[in-house]
């Protein structure tokens, strides 16, 4: 297949304007195909050759201003149109799509549990083409107009509103000017529950098996998206732009979330059907607002070139964040970015595939490369930025600056050079040069703290290993008179909080008094750096962590503790006591969620050699059993969910969880709902303590789409040779699984218990990766290098491997990144490993 570069994108728009596409999709022409007819209205500008996209399955015919053209002339995903003329031209084209089974494209799920099929689209960068032929590029907008016939009994979602003509026939109102990749539908038997808000129709979608879970949850999605779409409007000057704000959440999609205007799709995972953490509804409502940010930020206004993705989700995952805070209950939102996002943009900016926040153009040749750039960077690094941004120019100014944006770019697109423009035109402070420093460079800076204590002063030095400008604030706190009245541990009280700005370089800053127990740099979080503590601070931290009386504070202390891990400068085994001492303390529910799975996925899983694994795991199910034990009376059902699956994940012995599984509960609660049961069966799995028997009785007794999920993660992590044997042939040369099948198989399969049974498959593991990604494209080749690599073997045969097959030409640009990534955190878990 052809990607598109930028020079063809380029030269394609100056030479073409795009007004209207007529599209019929027929989604009743079987299980493999679906027709699709387009009509696009455009208009050349001089005489030349141009091409458009499509990947049809068979390519029927196709006609340029009523003048047939020989099919047989499609060469890859192109088909050449040349020798136009000036002037208006009408290119008609007929052609059967395929399906997809990979969540790009047209995917088609049908759901186990009741048999209905539900189909829906992700357009996303270029796929597009899999749907219907299009000049596909996001500064080439159009007026969209859609026709669906579906089967009797379903319904029709779009980007605008939707009118049922009879006999299975829909019809979408048209579209304003929007790029090819937001044009969305969703069909099929959907349960919906709608609702009016300013005058527009709201509604949420999902599958009939999953209604009476979206029932309980209706109200609190609605109330989010409701309290959301008025926040804003206080803060835009622009109203919504579209005539509509359905949300659908659909199967087996890639992403959390995507943002078509009028019509967001989210994965469905976010219907719960399980018990659920406050936080993980916090999660929830963040990615609702942040898909709503994008109505303005992405859709009202686009990227011109993919190298400014940036500048759709920076944007939106700092405004999503914001936003949930300002206008609902979840106003601790930036703990969970704290603890949750922080840390993945910490990890990319520190690999050798790091790229600028906004990278530069040459990077980013063609839509391949492009699709490398949606990582921590772009989102967690980018929010980071902006919130520094924020808070150095004032909201007021940043959101006339945004303003300013949006009214001379409505409907159309623009770049970095125009965002930064217009956010300058609202300041007297120099964002250009806020710009090169921040969105134009690589890496984290580290800031280091100093204190010299002398006549009734102390005096705060900053070593700043890096170039850029902070603003942060420092916390100053004592030891408080008395212990913490609840859990019997020290207790820390704030002294003092200040602002600095940290240029390169080190100025020291004096401060009355004695010096404090503890010292906190970017105390609050608004800053991004990696942060080190001077020795007597740390030694506070070791017994007070838990004492830090805000949880923004501790989230900032922990993730220091977690880089200076990852970094070789703390054994893994003092952050695992440091949690055994401080988490059954723990109010905040994200920090309880993010200590406990960095210390069983990367120090149990990675950090600490096999033979301290069984020990790192007694540790944390002892202090998964004191949270248990603490919320016994039921005043923190969330708290207690947490220690309970991770009580599951670091089980050694079978005997609690069969029981638990047995009887249906946890001792006092929680009852075992799917999810739980599935979790222990898969961990019985890896111990050998269940069986296919088992699993299948299970699956029967939940045979939904994520009842299949959990018997295909169990089974893969049986072990027994024959068990790995079918899940890898599953894997790595069947070619029937659809995305979430392959991704619950690859969960199951290596698991650091069973080094012994898997060790053959790692060498096997790189050459049919690669033959894999080839054949099933960039969503496969995704999952293939982010779940089926080999992680638990940390050794230099794995390492060598790896660094071998890097060189291999035949790697998809996906799954080149992927074990990019991948490597690089082997090699510095090897280095933890040497250090310790």
């Amino acid at each position: 297949m052809s990607v598109l570069t930028r020079e063809e994108a380029q030269t394609r728009a100056q030479f073409l304007d795009v007004h209207r596409y007529t599209i019929d999709l027929d989604l009743t022409a079987g299980e493999e195909t679906f027709d699709s007819r387009t009509v696009i209205h455009f208009t050349a500008t001089a005489a030349g050759d141009t091409f458009v996209e499509l990947k049809p399955a068979t390519l029927r015919s196709i006609s340029l201003d009523g003048q047939p053209l020989d099919p047989a002339d499609l060469v890859e995903n192109r088909f050449p149109l040349t020798a136009l003329t000036p002037g208006a031209h009408e290119l008609h084209i007929d052609a059967a799509m395929s399906y997809s089974r990979t969540g790009e494209g047209m995917h088609r799920f049908t759901d186990p549990t009741d048999g209905e099929t539900y189909v829906y689209t992700q357009l996303f960068m270029e796929d597009v083409q899999r749907v219907f032929a299009a000049f596909d590029q996001p500064d080439l907008k159009s007026v969209f107009e859609l026709g669906v016939t579906a089967p009797e009994g379903w319904t029709v979602l779009g980007n605008g509103i939707a009118e049922h003509r009879g006999d299975g026939h829909w019809t979408l109102a048209p579209t304003p000017l929007i790029s090819t990749y937001l044009v969305a539908v969703a069909v099929g038997p959907w349960h919906s529950v709608t609702t009016e808000h300013a005058g527009l129709p709201f509604g949420i979608h999902c599958r009939r098996s999953l209604a009476p879970h979206l029932d309980a949850d209706a109200d609190e999605i609605l109330d989010i998206t409701r309290a959301c779409f008025d926040r804003f409007h206080e803060k835009f000057d622009e109203p919504y732009p579209f005539d509509s704000y359905d949300q659908a959440f659909v199967p087996e999609f890639n992403a959390g979330a995507m943002e078509n205007p009028g019509l967001v799709t989210f994965r469905d995972e976010f219907v719960f059907r399980s018990a659920v953490t406050d936080t993980e509804r916090q999660t929830r409502g963040m990615v609702i607002a942040h898909e709503m940010a994008h109505m303005w930020f992405g859709d009202l206004v686009t990227l011109a070139w993919w190298d400014d993705i940036w500048l759709n989700e920076s944007f939106a995952e700092y405004m999503g964040y914001q936003t949930l805070a300002e206008a609902t209950r979840f106003t601790d939102t930036w703990v969970d970015f704290g603890v949750a996002r922080k840390g993945w943009g910490y990890d990319a900016d520190q690999r050798p595939s790091t790229h600028p926040v906004a990278p530069d153009p040459a990077a980013v040749p063609d839509t391949a490369s492009a699709m490398l750039n949606f990582d921590g960077i772009s989102y967690a690094k980018g929010a980071s930025a902006l919130r520094q941004l924020v808070a150095w120019l004032g909201e007021k100014d940043f959101l006339a600056g945004i303003n300013t944006h949006f009214a001379r770019h409505k409907f159309a697109n623009a770049t970095l050079a125009d965002f930064i423009d217009n956010l300058a035109s609202a300041t007297d402070r120099d964002v250009h040069a806020w710009a090169d420093a921040w969105l134009r460079t690589t890496g984290v800076d580290t800031l280091t703290s100093r204190v010299e204590e002398s006549d009734g002063t102390w005096t705060l030095g900053i070593d700043h290993n890096g170039s850029r400008p902070h603003r942060i604030a420092v916390g100053a706190y004592d030891h408080a008179p008395d212990i913490h009245p609840h859990n019997g541990t020290e207790r820390l009280v704030l002294r003092e909080r200040f602002e600095i700005d940290v240029p390169p370089g080190n100025t020291p800053h004096p401060r009355p008094g004695r010096r404090p127990a503890l010292l906190v740099l970017n105390d609050g979080d608004l800053g991004y750096a990696k942060i080190r503590l001077d020795a007597h601070s740390w030694e506070t931290v070791l017994t007070g962590l838990s004492g830090i009386p805000d949880a923004l504070t501790r989230a900032v202390v922990w993730n220091t503790a977690r880089d200076m891990v990852r970094d070789g400068e703390l054994a893994p085994t003092t952050y695992l006591e440091a949690a055994r001492t401080h988490l059954p303390h723990e109010t905040d529910l994200a920090l309880a969620q993010g200590v406990l799975a960095f210390a069983d996925t990367h120090i149990a899983g990675r950090y600490l050699t096999p033979e301290h694994r069984p020990a790192a795991l007694a540790t944390l199910t002892a202090l998964c059993r004191d949270l248990i034990r603490r919320t016994e009376d039921g005043h923190n059902p969330g708290l207690r969910l947490i220690a309970v699956r991770h009580f599951i994940d670091a089980a050694t012995q079978p005997d609690t969880i069969q029981d638990w599984l047995t009887n249906g509960t946890v001792p006092g609660g929680p009852e075992l709902d799917p999810e739980l049961r599935w979790r222990i069966l898969t961990r019985l799995a890896v111990l050998g303590a269940t069986d296919e028997a088992t699993i299948t009785a299970e699956l029967e007794q939940d045979p939904s789409a994520t009842g299949r999920e959990g018997a295909a993660r169990c089974r893969a992590a049986l072990p027994t040779p024959e068990a790995k044997a079918t899940a890898w042939h599953a894997l790595f040369n069947d070619d029937s699984l659809s995305n979430y099948l392959f991704t619950a198989t690859a969960q199951g399969f290596w698991q650091p218990e069973q080094a012994d049974l898997v060790r053959s498959y790692v060498p096997r593991y790189y050459p049919e990766a690669t033959r894999l990604a080839a054949r099933r494209g960039p969503a496969i080749a995704d999952a293939a290098g982010r779940y089926a690599y080999p992680a638990y073997a940390v050794d230099t045969d794995n390492l060598n491997l790896g660094e071998q097959a890097l060189s291999d030409k035949a790697l998809i640009p996906a799954l080149h990144r992927k074990l990019t990534d991948q490597i690089d955190d082997l090699r510095r878990a090897l280095t933890v490993r040497n250090t310790h």
